[in-house]
């Protein structure tokens, strides 16, 4: 989890866009892209709307993978865990980090809104914008914690052969493998 956070862009920086997977209710994978909002030694998090698909999917069977690329650089991790919810502290916490336009987002990504023309919505979220200029969290914000059992770190080598190291948790403690790329 350290190599993980060494990783990732800065914590001043755009965070890094996340494949996530979870399954839907007919056993098939279902893979977005979500912000990787943060990781500690034990999980990242990523946030959401509570009435989004992969909210009933993960409340169904609390387990997702997840992919992050830097394609530029030559590198790609690979992982999955367990999900649990984060604090309410944490949630409200994160939010805050988020920009103006994400926050915004949070309350204004709606299936009402998304029905509307293009002008409309552009004068909506103008009219929602300027009348809030602060924001808290809206009831919808959730998050989740992916505990990671396992996690895969691919490096590119433009001269030879990639290369992945696994690391896979244990009860206290993590194993390592090196594999072909």
């Amino acid at each position: 989890m350290v190599l993980l956070r060494r990783w990732l862009p800065p914590a001043d920086a755009a965070p890094a866009l996340m494949a996530l997977s979870t399954l839907g209710g007919d056993g098939y994978p279902r893979v977005r892209h979500v912000l990787l909002s943060d990781a500690d030694d034990a999980a990242v998090y990523f946030h959401t709307d509570s009435r989004s698909s992969k909210v009933s999917e993960l409340a169904e069977l609390p387990r997702a993978g997840i992919a992050v690329a830097w394609p530029q650089r030559g590198r790609q991790v690979v992982a999955h865990g367990t999900v649990r919810r984060p604090t309410e502290d944490s949630l409200r916490e994160t939010f805050s980090r988020r920009t103006r336009y994400l926050q915004l987002l949070a309350w204004c990504n709606d299936h009402e809104m998304s029905a509307l023309p293009t002008h409309d919505r552009h004068r909506r979220w103008a009219e929602f914008d300027a009348t809030h200029p602060t924001l808290s969290p809206p009831d919808t914000w959730t998050g989740f914690a992916i505990d990671i059992r396992e996690i895969a770190f691919w490096r590119g080598d433009p001269d030879g052969p990639s290369q992945r190291v696994r690391f896979t948790r244990t009860d206290h403690s993590w194993t390592s493998e090196v594999l072909p790329g």
